[in-house]
């Protein structure tokens, strides 16, 4: 899917563009990916565990852009980019269309600026006027700020999943399932 660029303020008073990624936005995402699953324990992946291929990128931005129900938006700073937000359908069978699922992560430094809402804000937006329902995503129990978040923006849970993740030290986190009507 594709949407037009977006420019907005942050709380900083900084200027974020938010568009669709790119296939020259591969290298980056993938650079991202690295970074951000070292920075939090709340992805799903290790760091070591990204190893996406460029081609594998380029192949997967290009079938999200070719797609009339999918976006991956990017936040840009000065040329940098700093967060993706994706909107994914839950399924192409008639009975699930109407559901969508999102997920958003940005490197550490640009959280608590207003940046990861906007983006959310878009995002649903977006999903609104592609007939989606309702939106859907999983954040690990103590992810406080995102759950925050989340809630701030009309989420709600409505389901636990123990033991959802275990790290390399043995330790398990647990993760809500929660859901916003549109």
């Amino acid at each position: 899917m594709i949407c037009k660029p977006l420019k907005v303020i942050d709380k900083t008073g900084c200027e974020v563009i938010l568009r669709n990624a790119d296939i020259g936005d591969a290298e980056c995402l993938i650079n991202y990916l690295k970074i951000t699953t070292s920075e939090t324990p709340y992805l799903i992946r290790e760091p070591d565990e990204v190893m996406l291929s460029l081609e594998e990128e380029q192949n997967f931005i290009q079938k999200i852009i070719g797609s009339d129900r999918e976006l991956m938006l990017v936040a840009i700073i000065d040329g940098k980019n700093i967060g993706n937000c994706s909107l994914m359908g839950i399924g192409e069978y008639n009975r699930c269309r109407h559901r969508c699922e999102v997920a958003i992560a940005l490197y550490q430094e640009y959280c608590g600026r207003g940046i990861g809402k906007m983006m959310l804000e878009t995002i649903l937006e977006i999903a609104k006027e592609n007939n989606y329902e309702q939106a859907e995503l999983e954040v690990i129990a103590d992810n406080k700020n995102a759950i925050a978040l989340y809630e701030n923006l009309g989420f709600e849970k409505y389901g636990h999943f123990p033991n959802n993740m275990k790290y390399k030290n043995g330790k398990y986190a647990d993760a809500y399932w929660m859901m916003k009507k549109l």
